[in-house]
């Protein structure tokens, strides 16, 4: 495509577009909702928060199977370009069969790292990974539903790395849960769809302390930390979810680091 629609209009036909790919039900392995609608919602959330044009070159960590991919396709000008990588690979081979072949400027990629849910038989840490990318190769780097999977040595390490991936000017959007007092004071109540441990020290925090990885919580300064290390600041104001049960139109908390 040569020319990008207007946005909220794109956002409603591909939220209700039934002949773009979607995959078989037992590929869906996180992420709950409507799989057309909640890739159409984000869609606007990065363009919104993260600026992304449609010439930009987009590597999506964690790209399961393809939620931000597929309505990508219908944003992305033939001279921007899209690298979808994962850890599990079911998902990975089910994006390079529906989408690549569409849509040859999307590329799918899997890491074989260690993950104890989705990779239990990972071969590499990625508290050590180095992605195999060239620095300053891309303009803008997802992380949706993916810090809220990783322990603190891991996201150190995917923070260093996308500092090197990034090209002048580049973001990265990333979602988590972040603990501050209004989440505590929420999660207190019991509104919220989690129960992290409020009072817990921190600074991470688990909703199953038996599956630690299956949702974490960090403290927000002790987050941030780990990218501001490598020079990446979050300078727009975040947009906090309802995860904990405070108000808010979005689940996780959306960031842009820059």
């Amino acid at each position: 495509m040569n020319a990008v629609p207007d946005l909220a209009q794109l956002q409603a036909s591909l939220a209700g577009n039934r002949f773009l790919p979607a995959p078989p039900p037992e590929l869906m392995l996180c992420g709950n909702g409507d799989y057309r609608a909640i890739g159409a919602e984000f869609l606007g959330h990065f363009v919104a928060m993260a600026g992304l044009a449609a010439e930009e070159r987009v590597l999506d960590l964690g790209c399961g199977v393809g939620r931000m991919a597929v309505p990508l396709t219908q944003y992305l000008a033939q001279s921007g370009s899209y690298v979808g990588v994962d850890v599990a690979s079911a998902g990975i081979d089910w994006c390079a069969r529906s989408i690549t072949p569409v849509y040859p400027n999307f590329r799918f990629v899997h890491l074989d790292l260690h993950h104890p849910i989705y990779n239990p038989l990972g071969s590499a840490a990625v508290e050590t990974a180095n992605l195999p990318f060239a620095d300053a190769s891309f303009d803008v780097i997802l992380l949706v539903s993916v810090l809220t999977h990783l322990g603190t040595a891991a996201i150190t390490r995917y923070a260093s790395e996308i500092s090197r991936l990034l090209a002048p000017g580049g973001r990265c959007f990333a979602t988590a849960f972040l603990m501050n007092q209004p989440a505590r004071e929420a999660l207190r109540r019991g509104d919220g769809p989690l129960h992290f441990p409020p009072d817990a020290p921190g600074p991470e925090f688990h909703a199953d302390p038996e599956q630690p990885l299956a949702a974490i919580a960090f403290d927000e300064d002790h987050l941030l930390e780990k990218f501001l290390r490598f020079g990446r600041y979050r300078r727009r104001q975040p947009i906090y979810g309802h995860w904990s049960g405070r108000a808010s139109p979005v689940f996780q908390d959306l960031n842009v680091f820059e």
